[in-house]
């Protein structure tokens, strides 16, 4: 087994059985939707159907990028996609690197388009990697192996600094960024972080380097540092188990990165980093977001079986319709401009870094007379 697919199968491991989530909250809890009493409408007429990079989904869930390149991944990869057919959801593979550089793994991510034909997959390559070396021939070989609709480059600097393996190199990387998104033409590129948010500034950077979205993946979800903390743990490395302590915490916050990525560019902005139910996609699309991202319900879900899985995904859609109801909103486009209370640090985060939080709380609902 090659070093690459050994730590996938860590990383796999270690999300399943530790405790990887930050303690950091995402702030969803700061954002409340203002219930409308007399929403005027009926659940069953409420539309969750968005058109996401030229294609149609039933509703606004990328099921995450999240593995690859093991044998246990080929199960997960496989029941995953059917979810994503049968749901009508978006679906991202975890880092193509190990099919790259071994060939006999492309299965391990092939099986998405395989058993998801019809749903828009996300292919994804590494930040890293195009610092050393990697360029538009390997982004097309990871679009064309998965038969992907759109590219993502994940960007994870504080992984890197605390893996044992670390490559914290990122310089560059905008240019390889410009040169790809231009080589590939119409496959959006999707700049997606992994644990630590997005801020508006690196938000506009993106954006002037060709690339038609966003992927904020905030503080709140998994802590890559504390994944590589107990990696560090087994390997019995002092010197990354207390950077690993250190930073588990470190990010900006996904509802904080959310607006920061919205109101700092006219991208498709995915929310990400603790989603754990529909109403947390209610209210990340009432901050600016298109669409949500979950991933470790779902995977935990796939552990289980596809009975569970589909469970948590149902659960998903039904959860947003509710609230979409609750604030009268027949369809995305109200949802968007529905009246929202921001509060606590999420609040004082947003209004110290200049985003007025009085421009959510004093939207009009879009109510039927």
């Amino acid at each position: 087994m090659r070093k690459t697919e050994e730590r996938k199968k860590s990383h796999l491991d270690i999300s399943l059985k530790e405790n990887v989530e930050a303690d950091t909250s995402s702030g969803f809890e700061d954002v409340t939707l203002v219930h409308q009493a007399l929403p005027e409408s009926t659940r069953s007429e409420i539309e969750t159907s968005t058109e996401f990079f030229g294609h149609q989904l039933k509703a606004p869930v990328i099921i995450e990028s999240m593995t690859g390149g093991t044998a246990e991944a080929l199960k997960i990869n496989r029941l995953l996609a059917e979810c994503a057919e049968k749901r009508g959801y978006a679906i991202g593979v975890g880092s193509q690197r190990a099919a790259i550089e071994n060939p006999r793994l492309r299965k391990t991510y092939s099986v998405v388009r395989d058993y998801a034909p019809n749903a828009l997959v996300f292919a994804n390559i590494g930040c890293p990697q195009l610092a050393s070396g990697y360029g538009i021939e390997e982004a097309k070989a990871a679009v064309e192996m998965i038969k992907a609709d759109a590219l993502m480059v994940h960007s994870n600097p504080l992984q890197e600094s605390i893996q044992l393996e670390g490559e914290p190199n990122f310089k560059g990387v905008l240019e390889k960024m410009q040169e790809i998104a231009s080589a590939l033409n119409d496959i959006p590129l999707v700049l997606k972080e992994t644990g630590a948010g997005i801020s508006g500034e690196t938000a506009a950077q993106i954006q002037r380097a060709g690339a038609k979205g966003i992927d904020v993946a905030g503080a709140g979800g998994t802590s890559w540092a504390a994944v590589e903390y107990f990696r560090a743990v087994q390997a019995g490395n002092r010197l990354q188990q207390t950077l690993g302590k250190t930073f588990r915490e470190w990010g900006i916050p996904t509802c904080v990165s959310v607006v920061e990525a919205s109101r700092s560019t006219n991208l498709t902005v995915i929310a990400s980093g603790g989603l754990r139910n529909g109403l947390h996609i209610a209210k990340s699309i009432a901050l600016g977001a298109s669409a949500g991202g979950v991933a470790l319900p779902l995977l935990v879900a796939t552990m289980r079986g596809k009975k569970s899985l589909e469970e948590v995904a149902v659960s998903l859609v039904e959860e947003l319709k509710t609230a979409m109801f609750l604030v009268g909103a027949r369809n995305l486009k109200d949802l968007r401009s529905v009246p929202v209370v921001l509060a606590g640090r999420t609040a004082h985060w947003l209004n110290e870094r200049g985003y007025s939080t009085y421009e959510y709380a004093r939207r009009k609902a879009s109510l039927r007379e």
